[in-house]
């Protein structure tokens, strides 16, 4: 089999509820780049990446001309065992993990089709029947989110991310953890968020004062080091984000205590092929993890939750269906949450059918 074609899209996805983070961070409307590769078997496999602005080092913009750039390396190849295609990728242009996540994800697509195997079966083999979501509260007044976190658990959702700091107050994030937490009761698992929008001596007095409550805190600052502290002078478990992108990042945060929980983020490590070795190291590390993205709609989610699906229960703390979250549907048979879970697709590959009508036309194609 020989990739013949790739065609590429972008597409607006816009968020429910606009998403509010610390240092005037925010999430509406957001560019989706979708990838297509087409083979000479008849067989096509597909991949998303959605940036978020002014996030992490990756802009949608950026996805076409590194395509074009990889292009020679795509065309004419074989797609079947997508670590052996990543690493010639990686050769060819160095960097630019977030726009090679599509190309992987695509890969891991048709090798799976061409296996006649749902994906997950080729990450590790299913580990679990379905996996829990956390639900992530934009941050606003108190009892705003304190109301939005009880409806999510009326759904069935058993962990809440709350995020911080969007007003550079303290006292109100304080407040914030203290309304959810008392909102959803003892037992679900509630942990706050500032996205690396804190320095070191806000978060601290933020987690000292909620230091009494069943919490966690989540990427307060810009670095590990100052997250390390945080969490020694606050006592309280914490989750790296933005910091682990990488091997040597994860190692870094578990040698300096900080890596009580991580999210493994796709397009942050550059795709399946480097998602799957790190989720291996985090298991050995003893780390809960997060298996999810940045942002996008059904390609990507499909991808997170076949991984996530291959993930042993013990190191599995949550998932994340970023289809639930923004509009229109990419692919609507993708799954859905139900009672605060969610299960991979059955099909073979991803298991969904993106909708080719609601694409339209691409905007590039390269053959």
């Amino acid at each position: 089999m020989k990739i013949t074609r790739l065609s590429l899209w972008h597409v607006p996805l816009t968020a429910h509820e606009t998403y509010y983070m610390a240092d005037g961070k925010t999430c509406d409307t957001t560019t989706s780049v979708v990838l297509r590769l087409d083979t000479d078997a008849g067989l096509s496999g597909w991949g998303e990446v959605c940036p978020i602005p002014h996030y992490l080092p990756a802009y949608a913009e950026g996805v076409a001309p590194a395509l074009t750039d990889l292009a020679p390396a795509l065309l004419g190849a074989d797609p079947i065992g997508p670590p052996v295609l990543m690493a010639r990728l990686n050769h060819h242009l160095k960097g630019h993990d977030y726009a090679k996540s599509a190309i992987d994800t695509a890969l891991w697509d048709l090798t799976a089709k061409a296996a006649k195997l749902p994906l997950y079966a080729l990450l590790g083999g299913r580990a679990v029947a379905d996996m829990p979501l956390y639900h992530s509260i934009t941050c606003v007044a108190p009892e705003e989110m304190a109301r939005m976190a009880i409806a999510a658990q009326e759904a069935g959702m058993t962990q809440f991310q709350v995020k911080l700091g969007a007003d550079n107050d303290w006292l109100a994030d304080v407040a914030r953890l203290e309304a959810v937490r008392r909102a959803v009761g003892p037992g679900p698992l509630v942990y706050g968020d500032w996205n690396c929008g804190a320095d070191r001596l806000t978060a601290t007095r933020v987690g000292r004062a909620v230091a009494h409550l069943d919490v966690m805190l989540e990427q307060p600052c810009a670095t590990i080091d100052e997250c390390a502290a945080v969490r020694a002078a606050t006592g309280l478990p914490m989750k790296l984000d933005e910091n682990a992108h990488d091997l040597p990042t994860l190692l870094e945060g578990h040698r300096q205590g900080c890596l009580d929980a991580v999210a493994l983020k796709l397009s942050k490590f550059g795709g399946l092929s480097a998602m799957r070795v790190a989720r291996d190291l985090c298991l050995t590390l003893g780390a809960q993890m997060c298996v999810e993205d940045t942002w996008g709609s059904d390609i990507t989610t499909a991808a997170l939750l076949h991984l996530a699906a291959s993930t042993p229960a013990r190191g599995l703390m949550n998932t994340c269906d970023l289809n639930h979250y923004v509009a229109p549907r990419l692919a609507p048979d993708a799954p859905t949450r139900r009672d605060g879970r969610i299960a991979p697709p059955e099909g073979h590959g991803l298991g969904i059918t993106p909708d080719t009508d609601l694409l339209g036309s691409p905007d590039l194609i390269l053959d």
